[in-house]
């Protein structure tokens, strides 16, 4: 089958790895030829270009851009796809995409597989990096089910698990588990910067082990992307937000009383309750086949 990638960062040369292990025709684009040449180089793609015309021949194309420019890539795009084409994207909110790509192509199915590294670029494209790993499809009653099966039989060639929910469910659960997680590790960094005595602010530095690294890392990360998951999903990141004040003041106010029996209460639950958000065994049935939301 002849794919087309569009964007040929992390996300995009790894699928382009992937994709040309399993025997497909990869046709990438991005617009900076050193990218391209480092995709050939590295056997991510069999043609890579600037050009999005070549995509006339590919039978599916994973639109890789990051979310910003998706709708002007979208409108580049069109007059070169064929009209089976079926379109699919890997971003990480999918309201904004789905209501911008659905009217104006049929064919399309939202899409976001859930991973990654803390490189980016097509550099750090690696094989295996969707194994295992969630892979959600967000059809609404509008998507064409030969599209949806069409992506579903891509992703699921990668080892993805692969997950169903329309694209507002997939938002709220990913505000929860992603982008608020940005933000509270963002602001704990901030906090521990608003420290006024210098010589205490590079104890605490020096001193910084395991658990402030892995509490601090995703609000190390790139800044575009928090600002992409603020402006395309502020919403559901506010009423995330909203909530972890509310814990926030709980336990605030927990300390303040003293009441170390309560606090213990509650540690003992988020104790228990911190497994369930890793163990792909809590969900019933097969789990390539969940289907989340209503």
């Amino acid at each position: 089958m002849n794919v087309g990638i569009v964007g040929l960062g992390l996300i995009g040369g790894s699928l382009g790895l992937e994709l040309r292990s399993l025997g497909h025709y990869v046709l990438g684009v991005s617009r900076r030829e050193e990218t391209c040449q480092l995709a050939r180089r590295q056997e991510a793609v069999d043609e890579a270009s600037a050009k999005l015309a070549p995509l006339a021949n590919a039978e599916i194309v994973f639109i890789c851009t990051p979310l910003a420019v998706i709708a002007p890539t979208l409108e580049q795009l069109l007059p070169y796809l064929d009209p089976e084409t079926v379109l699919t994207d890997v971003a990480s909110v999918k309201m904004p995409v789905v209501e911008t790509v659905s009217p104006k192509w049929s064919n399309f199915v939202g899409g976001h597989p859930m991973t990654g590294t803390a490189e980016q670029g097509i550099a750090a494209a690696q094989i295996g990096l969707f194994t295992e790993t969630p892979y959600v499809l967000t059809p609404t009653e509008t998507t064409p089910k030969a599209a949806l099966r069409q992506v579903e039989t891509v992703a699921r060639s990668l080892g993805s698990q692969i997950y169903f929910c329309p694209p507002q469910d997939h938002d709220r659960a990913v505000a929860w588990i992603s982008h608020l997680p940005v933000m509270v590790s963002a602001s704990l960094i901030a906090a521990c910067r608003s420290e006024s005595n210098p010589a205490i602010l590079e104890l605490a530095q020096q001193l910084a082990s395991f658990g402030f690294h892995d509490t601090s890392r995703v609000g190390g990360g790139n800044p575009e992307l928090g600002v992409m998951m603020a402006r395309y999903n502020r919403q559901e990141l506010l009423r995330s937000l909203g909530q972890y004040r509310q814990s926030l003041d709980q336990l605030m106010s927990l300390i303040e009383q003293e009441d170390g029996q309560a606090l213990e209460q509650l540690l003992q639950s988020t104790n228990q309750a911190r497994p369930q958000f890793f163990s792909r065994k809590h969900h019933t049935g097969n789990p390539s086949n969940t289907t989340l939301g209503g």
